[in-house]
């Protein structure tokens, strides 16, 4: 029987020991933190159950239009969020643990190295040290929130994302440095929440990387909803301070001059991968030079035997890449169908509200490469299902293929567009063309009947 060596258990690391057992492996898996690591502890579960609450706030706010009556202000209750966030995370990472217990998994409480062989890993418990010959080897360490020397976390005033969920009281001023993902979504969480959001971008917009139109209508409503977003404003350093009369705050300085005061700072700048002390260069796992470790397409390394998966090889930073890739690393380690990870068809969400959901190829992509795409788009103010929720913001936009009319992506900003992008996503994954979506019968009324009428507008008359 072969036995696998897991360390990290995180998307990566237990979808993988769930496959790796599946398949007749004995599975080790070493765990730092409990089982479904940062992703469930302190980062992708926290973070969108708190979006949960502010989505719900948000929806209140506008219920008057909808004729429902709403006695006075609702707030939230940050304290009580926040221990219902943890409260679920632990269940979560409880669930994870019965699971690979039920799958005869063992879990290890505790950190792994890399033996300078690759073919062993090194398990430091609270019990000792402990020597795991292993057929083959899984990385799967996740990251942690980049910071820098002039913004350093306190844990108080000046956070990082997983450091939010000791506030027992909302921010009278959140200040968020990064207009990413991270940042995007946290200031769209706490300005959803009730409190007052400055949004600081080094960029010409929020959401750099994503699809234009999608980051013009998260910053316009953005700004509609009271929120201050700084473009082309870039850090210099944050401080904790003393303000007039007492008040305890932060102080962000810009490389500009400028000074923004505020009661917090939530520090977004992005993730470092959990590669150090790990014992991967002694072993020749080849790093590049931001410390991600360098995988092909089924998750293998530059060492034979030794895999990696999940946000230490920084593959496309999502927790359902990283279960992929686990899962994927397993199946081609112990002789079982691999279909290698495709890039092109992985579909994601910016949690956001609305949110913003994305698959395929994007348009930037298409124009760049000179690839001959047809485009159609519809404002979801035109929908009738959107009309009697009172939705006005959002879209679906589906690209195709010019030649065979494939859908080849797509984009969707909705409230719960995590939903509505799986046919699309479908769509890109099975090569299916416009014909094919448009001729699906859909509900009426319903947000998805977008998607059909994008795809019934990219059709081409033979």
């Amino acid at each position: 029987m072969a036995h696998v060596a897991i360390i990290g258990g995180g998307p990566g690391g237990y979808e993988a020991a769930l496959v790796a057992a599946r398949l007749g492996a004995d599975v080790t898996l070493i765990e730092r933190d409990g089982p479904g690591g940062s992703t469930v502890l302190t980062d992708c579960v926290p973070s969108k159950t708190l979006i949960a609450t502010s989505d719900l706030l948000t929806e209140v706010e506008s219920s008057a239009e909808l004729g429902v009556d709403v006695p006075r202000e609702a707030r939230a209750d940050i304290a009580v969020a926040n221990d219902r966030v943890m409260a679920l995370a632990q269940a979560q990472s409880a669930d994870i643990g019965q699971r690979l217990e039920a799958s005869g998994v063992e879990v290890l409480a505790g950190t792994g190295t890399l033996d300078a062989s690759g073919g062993a890993v090194i398990a430091t418990t609270d019990d000792g040290e402990r020597r795991i010959e292993a057929q083959g080897v899984l990385v799967a360490t996740g990251a942690h929130p980049r910071v820098v020397e002039s913004a350093q976390p306190d844990g108080e005033r000046i956070l990082t994302w997983e450091q939010l969920y000791g506030l027992r009281e909302l921010p009278d001023h959140m200040i968020v440095v990064g207009s990413g993902v991270t940042g995007a979504e946290f200031a769209s969480a706490y300005n959803g929440l009730g409190s007052p959001v400055t949004l600081v971008s080094s960029r010409d917009r929020v959401l750099p990387g994503e699809d234009e139109d999608a980051a013009t209508l998260i910053e316009d409503v953005f700004t509609r909803r009271g929120m201050t977003v700084m473009d082309h404003s870039r850090m210099a350093s944050v401080e904790r301070r003393t303000a007039d009369g007492g008040a305890d705050g932060v102080r962000v300085t810009l490389t500009d001059g400028r000074t923004v005061d505020g009661s917090h700072c939530l520090l977004a700048l992005g993730s470092v991968p959990n590669t150090g002390d790990l014992g991967l260069k002694e072993a020749g796992v080849e790093l590049d030079d931001a410390g991600f470790v360098t995988v092909d397409r089924v998750s293998r390394t530059s060492v034979s035997g030794v895999y990696a998966a999940g946000d230490c090889t920084g593959v496309l930073m999502l927790a359902s890449v990283a279960a992929q890739q686990g899962r994927i690393a397993m199946s081609h380690l112990l002789g079982d169908a691999v279909h290698p990870l495709d890039q092109t068809k992985v579909s994601s969400n910016i949690f956001t509200s609305p949110e913003i959901a994305t698959v395929g190829l994007s348009q930037v992509h298409l124009e760049e490469t000179g690839t001959p795409f047809d485009v159609a788009m519809l404002p979801l103010a035109s929908n009738p299902r959107a009309k009697m929720q009172g939705i006005r913001d959002g879209f679906v936009k589906l690209f195709s293929s010019k030649s065979t009319g494939i859908v080849i992506g797509g984009v969707v900003v909705s409230p719960r567009a995590s939903e509505l992008i799986h046919v699309v996503s479908l769509s890109v994954s099975s090569s299916l063309t416009v014909d094919h979506v448009a001729d699906a019968f859909t509900i009426y009324p319903s947000l998805s009947g977008s998607v059909a009428e994008a795809a019934r507008r990219l059709h081409r008359q033979v």
